[in-house]
């Protein structure tokens, strides 16, 4: 999928909703049973609740890992089951140079089936270049994320010109493919990710941090919104969506949540037109 098709997906569903499939057995609704076959199952459920809604869907390479050998089947699995037309990422965060970065890129785009994959890009280009030189893949860099620890580097080096995080935006535009490159931007600062959005006007953000994290799709909007890319924003939704309910009608509780997302979604597109 490219810039334009990505675009149009968004403009025909008048949604950026990115679903974020990070299944929790312990959350799951106990009528569909145990182990990696009763996950398969959930995750199927909600994306055939939310495909006409979503744009994107991301799961997260850990919650599958941890299930052991059956959960890479799973993990791809669920990725065939995510419908054609849908941006398909592993939240993989990878983070290595040289050969072993081209062998997680095979890992994500050629065993997994996924469109895009997260990357740390604190080791730098020979981090990031072997995911983009797959044709027609996306490497979407942790930039500046919204959990508590982010404070811990990607916010230092201003002394020296650039914060971490600014340094991201600046020198990765000089990469190998970099036209293919998004970037995670969490939800619960604003004016940061207003100052985001100026250092890449024309790229995509993955944000984090709408729902259960307590970041508003609203401030969201206002202050990443790029109108050139309909928004230019895909806004990842766990939890609140996946455990709306914990009976037998999940999946159905997982629409109705979705659709609250993506009325307002539409609000806002049409809003900017």
């Amino acid at each position: 999928m490219d810039v334009q098709q990505l675009v149009d997906t968004i403009r025909r569903k008048s949604s950026f909703l990115c679903v974020g499939l990070d299944p929790d057995p312990a959350r799951m609704p106990a009528h569909l049973g145990k182990g990696p076959e009763a996950v398969l199952r959930f995750n199927r459920a909600i994306i055939e609740a939310t495909a006409d809604l979503a744009v994107a869907y991301k799961p997260n390479v850990a919650f599958y890992e941890a299930m052991g050998p059956e959960g890479w089947a799973v993990l791809s699995e669920t990725m065939a089951a995510i419908p054609d037309g849908c941006l398909r990422i592993a939240d993989a965060k990878r983070g290595d140079i040289g050969n072993t970065a081209t062998r997680y890129a095979q890992a994500a785009f050629e065993q997994w089936g996924a469109d895009a994959v997260t990357v740390a890009p604190y080791m730098g280009r020979d981090s990031v270049e072997p995911f983009l030189d797959f044709d027609g893949k996306w490497a979407i860099l942790l930039a500046a994320t919204s959990n508590p620890g982010a404070e811990d580097f990607e916010f230092h080096g201003a002394e020296q010109g650039a914060p971490l995080w600014r340094r991201v935006f600046e020198v990765s535009r000089g990469y190998r493919g970099a036209e293919r490159l998004m970037y995670v931007v969490g939800a619960t600062r604003p004016s940061l990710l207003a100052d985001c959005r100026a250092a890449a006007p024309d790229r995509f953000l993955l944000v984090p941090g709408v729902g259960a994290q307590g970041g508003s799709l609203e401030a969201v909007c206002d202050a990443g919104w790029a109108e050139e890319l309909a928004g230019g924003l895909l806004v990842n939704v766990g939890r609140s969506l996946l455990y709306a309910s914990a009976g037998e009608d999940f999946a159905e509780a997982a629409r109705k949540e979705a659709l609250t997302i993506q009325h307002s979604m539409a609000l806002a597109l049409a809003s900017s037109r």
